[in-house]
């Protein structure tokens, strides 16, 4: 009886434990449920605001947009009305001018008529005042022209050639006499010291030995130091001697220090030849600094540009004859000063043109062209001043001198170059090369005769004018020119002028 007392109070707990349990599942079903619906009412509200949000900004947006086009579109309108009230002003301008010009040539049509009507009555009535004339005077009208013509001509010719006379004996008088003066003064105060340098490269060699070493096993040395050098080397077998020929001086004198060397060593091979030309080359570039610093210092010629001094430091290697090029300019920049203190003109330009004077020769076998406007171009290039360069351009001659200095410069060269042992030759040499200028001018078809003149510099040629034309003149200089420079060798340049002379003869009665 307990027994199923106790079973039945179980099952009564389980029971009520069991409703208890679905009491509180349903309680928190329930929770959960209202929890559930808050947060979707929550999300809902969000949802709400955010499109109320958007919907407020999409709407600000559209009147913004709405509100800028509707400005644009009223700007638009008004740049419409302006264009539009802009071609009709110019319409009814263009209608006022095409009005103006219909009634300018209206009015130009008329007076062009006056006009024509008036140069026909002119000229009727010069007809018939000529007519009158030719019957009064018993010549025709051409012949009375000519006749005035010739009146006129032979008065101005008469005037011209009084006036002329009367500039060039005046000039004459005063000119000459001061010139003189000048370059003789000039002479006196000069002293300068010319001593003869060959420009020849030639090594006596002391042994028969040194010859085999120079040229090397199948000339592998010889063809070494070429390479080297840039010269041709020749070995003279019955004079014991090597001559190194080469056009440019520089290179030359390189080629003549490194044999020296090298036969001095005694030790010949190929390595041995580029250092010892090598070095040479260093210190001739040192030499060539140093010698145009040096002859800057002769001249009294400060500040020169550092290209420049290098450039003028090469014409110590050169020669005219067996004047040294870099003496002579030195010499001519103290001529130059001396003249220019004597005229009461700027010594310094002086002195600067006369020692740059020939600088163009340094660099005339490099650019083409008269080693005067070589120079006046290197010159410019490294900031010289204009009546520097000018002077160098013109000193023979190839370009118009702007001022004295040219004219200067001009005398100065041709006085260091013609005193006694400048610029020695032999006799027999001069009147050939003389002779074979004039025999070339007086090759060519319509020459009349030639005449070389500047101790062979200029050769100018006279040719007849019922022969040769202007233009034919100028063609028959270039081919003159190029003949010489074919057939003859000279130092320096020469000037080929062709003349080409008019007269007009008439005999008065």
């Amino acid at each position: 009886m307990s027994l199923v007392l106790n079973i039945a109070g179980a099952a009564v707990c389980a029971v009520a434990g069991a409703g208890v349990c679905a009491m509180i599942l349903n309680s928190r079903n329930r929770q959960r449920e209202e929890t559930r619906r808050r947060e979707t009412e929550v999300r809902l509200e969000q949802a709400r605001v955010l499109a109320a949000q958007e919907t407020a900004q999409l709407r600000a947006q559209f009147a913004q947009t709405t509100t800028a086009q509707g400005a644009e579109l009223v700007e638009q309108a008004r740049r419409l009305t302006e264009r539009e009230s802009l071609l009709n002003t110019q319409l009814a301008r263009i209608l006022q001018t095409e009005t103006e010009l219909k009634q300018q040539r209206e009015t130009f049509e008329r007076k062009s008529a006056a006009v024509e009507t008036t140069q026909q009555e002119l000229l009727t009535l010069t007809q018939q005042r000529r007519q009158q004339l030719e019957k009064l005077a018993g010549i025709n009208g051409e012949e009375a022209r000519a006749q005035f013509l010739k009146e006129i001509e032979q008065e101005s010719l008469a005037d011209a050639a009084n006036i002329s006379r009367h500039i060039l004996e005046d000039a004459k008088v005063h000119a000459e006499a001061k010139a003189r003066k000048i370059i003789v003064t000039a002479i006196q105060r000069y002293a300068g010291n010319q001593t003869f340098e060959s420009s020849s490269a030639t090594i006596i060699l002391e042994s028969p030995e040194l010859k085999g070493r120079i040229i090397g096993r199948e000339g592998r040395n010889i063809r070494a130091f070429e390479n080297a050098t840039g010269v041709t080397v020749l070995i003279d077998d019955e004079a014991g001697a090597v001559t190194l020929s080469a056009f440019d001086p520089v290179r030359r004198e390189v080629a003549r220090e490194a044999m020296l060397r090298l036969i001095q060593d005694g030790r010949i091979h190929p390595t041995r030849i580029e250092e010892a030309v090598t070095a040479v080359k260093s210190e001739m570039d040192e030499t060539i600094v140093r010698k145009g610093e040096e002859a800057a210092a002769r001249a009294g010629v400060p500040l020169l540009n550092p290209e420049i001094i290098k450039v003028l430091g090469k014409l110590h290697f050169r020669q005219s004859f067996t004047q040294n090029l870099l003496n002579h300019s030195v010499e001519v920049a103290g001529l130059m000063a001396l003249m220019a203190s004597e005229l009461g003109l700027d010594v310094n330009i002086a002195r600067r043109a006369g020692l740059l004077h020939d600088i163009g020769k340094a660099l005339s076998h490099e650019v083409e062209g008269p080693h005067a406007t070589v120079g006046a171009d290197l010159l410019q290039r490294h900031g010289e001043s204009a009546a520097v360069v000018n002077a160098v351009a013109a000193h023979h001659n190839d370009v118009p001198a702007e001022g004295p200095w040219g004219i200067l410069v001009s005398a100065a060269d041709a006085v260091s170059a013609a005193r006694p042992g400048a610029r020695s030759e032999s006799m027999t040499t001069y009147l050939k090369r003389v002779e074979d200028l004039e025999k070339i001018g007086t090759g060519f078809a319509g020459v009349e005769k030639c005449f070389a003149l500047q101790a062979g510099r200029e050769l100018r040629v006279f040719v007849t004018p019922q022969s040769i034309s202007d233009e034919q003149a100028f063609a028959l200089a270039r081919n003159i020119a190029a003949k010489i420079e074919g057939e003859l060798q000279y130092p320096g340049q020469i000037r080929v002028t062709v003349i080409r002379e008019t007269r007009c003869v008439e005999v008065a009665k």
